[in-house]
């Protein structure tokens, strides 16, 4: 493994880059809110990664993207670079239908057993699975192979969070510990010396199992939120345990209107956090714990190029968030090609965009950030 040097997502993406608000970061492409009568999107509904509609939403800014720099070239082909299985294919197979175009889609997982790749066909697409990030030369080969042409008819999408960022397998430690340090920085500010951290270290692994997927929705506002009320010691952590494994507790939604309704007993500032977080669940707001999500930006950042360039490969890959070189390298020889290059990622915008006053300050969107690039030698 090499470290390429300091380097950012801009630099292969330039600003075509969405996050979970799907409002573009180029200002020349048109922002949800201008899109949605355009696909038939319901006014207040933002579409999740393996929507649908989330599709409809990205091939219409895919088309736009294209006009920009190709005026007249329709987009006839997908290739997508992904992380999971699950999610990433789940979308990528959306978009291909949403378009009524053919694609190849990478899924990669560094894991640490024999090299090896599995082709999966599914309704008409291929998916590419591969155990090793340096697979991607390979794809390239396969995409030929397919009669598959990276040219200017073929729009790629490249997954952000760890596909070109802490690509996993290899780096996603660094992402996952990011958040985990956003929400214990929340909770500690806002609990003050009550704090547990050991507690609150407990609460978080036992309910951010699979097995509270249901109750959490997988969502880590949800989870944050859960551990704020936690400390505040108005439930005690295995009573709610066993409220949630008996069924009588089975939503978030529950959880918190639970909680309303003994708001008066919080101490004023935790109260005015739970309204804040209540009206917004109740808005459909994925994302409601802003203030949760406003650290784990801080917390993102200050992972990404934190050590010097002499630093060891090992250390990059354990302390810093450093960009996939196999992915900047294969997408780079694309856009040279003349396929269209576009970047999305699930992150919340407010974990992956500074507010007003951080950008006055010089803070930069995750994509502009420059951080080391690190992969396999070729």
């Amino acid at each position: 493994m090499k470290n390429y040097g300091l380097m950012s997502v801009y630099e292969f993406l330039g600003d075509l880059v969405v996050y979970r608000n799907l409002v573009p970061a180029d200002p020349r492409l048109p922002p949800l809110a201008e899109v949605r009568q355009r696909v038939g999107l319901p006014e207040g509904v933002i579409p999740r990664k393996t929507a649908p509609e989330y599709a409809r939403v990205m091939v219409c800014l895919l088309q736009q993207a294209r006009a920009l720099d190709v005026p007249g070239t329709p987009i006839e082909r997908l290739v997508y670079l992904g992380d999971t299985r699950l999610n990433d294919g789940t979308a990528f197979a959306n978009i291909c239908r949403a378009g009524g175009w053919p694609g190849l889609a990478f899924i990669g997982a560094e894991r640490d057993e024999p090299a090896r790749v599995e082709i999966v066909e599914q309704d008409g697409d291929t998916l590419y699975l591969a155990n090793r990030w340096a697979a991607l030369v390979d794809f390239d080969r396969f995409c030929r192979e397919r009669g598959f042409p990276l040219d200017e008819r073929t729009a790629v999408i490249v997954d952000l969070d760890k596909t070109a960022l802490g690509a996993r397998g290899r780096n996603d430690r660094v992402i996952n510990r990011a958040r985990v340090e956003a929400v214990r920085r929340t909770v500690g500010d806002l609990l003050g010396g009550s704090f547990n951290p050991e507690g609150f270290r407990v609460a978080y692994d036992r309910f951010n199992q699979p097995e509270f997927h249901p109750f959490t929705a997988d969502n880590q506002d949800y989870l944050a939120y859960v551990c704020l009320i936690l400390g505040s010691g108005m439930y005690g952590l295995e009573p709610l345990i066993a409220e949630v494994r008996a069924g009588r507790l089975t939503t978030f939604e529950q959880f918190i209107a639970g909680v309303d309704d003994r708001a008066a007993a919080l101490p004023a500032n935790l109260c005015s956090i739970h309204s804040g977080v209540y009206a917004l669940v109740q808005r459909g707001d994925p994302t409601p714990f802003k203030a949760f999500r406003y650290n784990e930006y801080q917390a993102t950042i200050e992972r990404m190029g934190c050590l010097g360039d002499g630093a060891p490969v090992a250390e990059l890959l354990e302390k810093e968030i450093v960009i996939t070189q196999e992915v900047r390298e294969v997408v780079l020889a694309w856009r040279e090609r003349g396929a269209l290059l576009f970047g999305l990622s699930d992150k919340p915008d407010e974990a992956s965009v500074p507010t007003d006053d951080l950008a006055a300050r010089g803070y930069r969107a995750i994509h502009r950030v420059e951080t080391h690039a690190v992969g396999n030698e070729q």
